[in-house]
């Protein structure tokens, strides 16, 4: 099939024109074609935009602008809309020339009932909730922050590793000051390492399991239809379920998976309910421990946190100029997860989390050490305490509010020490999981926010974070004061 037909025959005339003329006009050289610079100035790529406005005089970029603008006023959709359903439109021609496909009967089959039943919001909704129970609820949160975090966290670095380690630092290590960098309360492994291998990496890879699972299926972008009517209420449309479900395994990844949609706003709006009101899978999973064995306090900061993330998502939205862009999406057909697959890519995400990770919490670990050891960190725990009273915590709370300015679910382990040393009711962990879960980024999630929406839009994040977590929470707790706690 001749190269050219996908450029030139499957674009309605005045695209073609309008090509043919920014080609012409686009005076210097670029690393990709002039063709390819022309289509994504027409489809409204910004980095593209910005380099030819850079590089072109101002004359020529005026005409360009001129072109595209009067380009775009002869279609009723946008034109990167218009491109895409074209691509698609040749694509599909060209599959049909050269493709025989073959009805399949099952999950394989996309026109079967178990896909029309995971489309309609009736029947959708429910099995929804079924993948939430299963793949989050038991199967992360149950097993894997219950069975083998109690199994790595008593049996293994209680009972074993922690003694040896204090034990080990107590007779080779003559200076108390090295000792607690090592081992004692807050040491790189009785602390750091214990977090990161014995708390965090059995939720972390019970969630990647089931991701990779959900992934593999195809049911995401069903999920992205299913959301899409809500999402629109927010300033997002169905495609924006991506970045969103990727953030419940790692926020920082799916800060970075913001870039793939379409407008600065929904890159903005996705980027602040990220770090706002979407737990990572680590953070999610010691909070799902704590609550596992208290069905209504697990309502409640459920409920809390779902419409925190719909209140603040309209309201930006709200505030925030623009219109949201129309949503469209290929949907693969559904399939039995493949094994292979499922191991692949669990197998590259815990990789991830060991060699990015690990590291985090050991820094954390040495900077804990280092403000206790000046002085700092019992200085930032005392400003803390008044806050801590104001939402109704112990003064021992604000450790693991401290903890979180490292890593979220470094914080959310803290409050599982907390827990399990019973200083903590059932209404006093339910206000402190949710002020957590809306507290400020980790400082990976922060600088990845530096790297995609610029300083000025990550401080201004969390700058809008950080007081209203603690108003949140204080909120929350007021109101379960007045209906009598839990």
């Amino acid at each position: 099939m001749p190269g050219s037909l996908a450029s030139e025959y499957s674009y309605p005339p005045e695209i073609q024109a309008a090509i043919n003329t920014i080609e012409d006009s686009l005076k210097h050289s670029y690393n990709l074609s002039k063709r390819s610079v022309a289509f994504l100035l027409l489809q409204g790529d910004e980095e593209i935009y910005r380099l030819v406005e850079a590089k072109e005089d101002s004359n020529a970029f005026m005409f360009i602008q001129k072109i595209i603008q009067k380009t775009a006023k002869q279609f009723n959709e946008s034109l990167n809309y218009v491109i895409s359903v074209k691509r698609q439109e040749q694509v599909n021609n060209i599959l049909t020339e050269t493709v025989e496909i073959k009805p399949e009967k099952g999950l394989k089959n996309s026109n079967g009932l178990i896909n029309e039943l995971t489309f309609n919001p009736i029947t959708g909704v429910p099995i929804l909730l079924l993948v939430l129970y299963f793949g989050l609820y038991k199967f992360v949160g149950v097993f894997g922050a219950g069975t083998l975090v109690d199994y790595l966290e008593i049996e293994i670095f209680e009972a074993y590793i922690n003694p040896l380690v204090n034990s080990w630092v107590a007779s080779y290590i003559p200076w108390p000051a090295i000792q607690d960098l090592v081992a004692n309360e807050y040491g790189i492994v009785t602390l750091g390492i214990r977090y990161a291998i014995a708390i965090i990496l059995p939720i972390v890879g019970t969630f990647f399991i089931a991701f990779s699972i959900i992934e593999d299926s195809g049911y995401l972008p069903r999920l992205a239809l299913l959301v899409d009517r809500i999402f629109k209420g927010i300033g997002l449309n169905g495609r924006a379920v991506i970045p969103m479900t990727l953030g419940f395994g790692c926020d920082t990844m799916a800060t970075m998976v913001t870039r793939t949609l379409e407008t600065k706003r929904e890159r903005v709006i996705s980027t602040l309910l990220l770090a706002l009101a979407i737990p990572c899978s680590a953070q999610l999973g010691v909070i799902l421990a704590l609550l596992s064995g208290k069905p209504q306090a697990l309502a409640v900061w459920t409920g809390f946190i779902i419409l925190v993330f719909l209140l603040v998502g309209y309201l930006t939205a709200k505030l925030m100029p623009g219109e949201n862009p129309m949503f469209y999406m290929e949907v693969p057909p559904l399939r039995m997860p493949s094994i292979l697959n499922v191991f692949s890519k669990t197998y590259t995400r815990m990789q991830w989390y060991l060699f990015e990770i690990l590291p985090i919490f050991i820094l954390a670990s040495v900077l804990i050490w280092a403000g206790k050891l000046t002085g700092l960190f019992d200085i930032v725990i005392k400003a803390l305490e008044p806050v801590m009273k104001l939402l109704g915590l112990p003064p021992d709370a604000a450790v693991a509010f401290l903890f979180g300015f490292f890593r979220r679910d470094y914080g959310a382990a803290g409050l599982y020490d907390l827990q399990q040393g019973g200083l903590l009711t059932t209404t006093q962990l339910v206000v402190a999981a949710a002020t957590l879960t809306l507290f400020v980024p980790c400082i990976a999630q922060f600088s990845v926010m530096i790297k995609e929406r610029g300083l000025k839009t990550a401080l201004a994040v969390a700058g809008f974070i950080f007081p209203f977590a603690f108003l949140a929470g204080y909120a929350l707790y007021r109101v379960l004061m007045l209906i009598g706690g839990i």
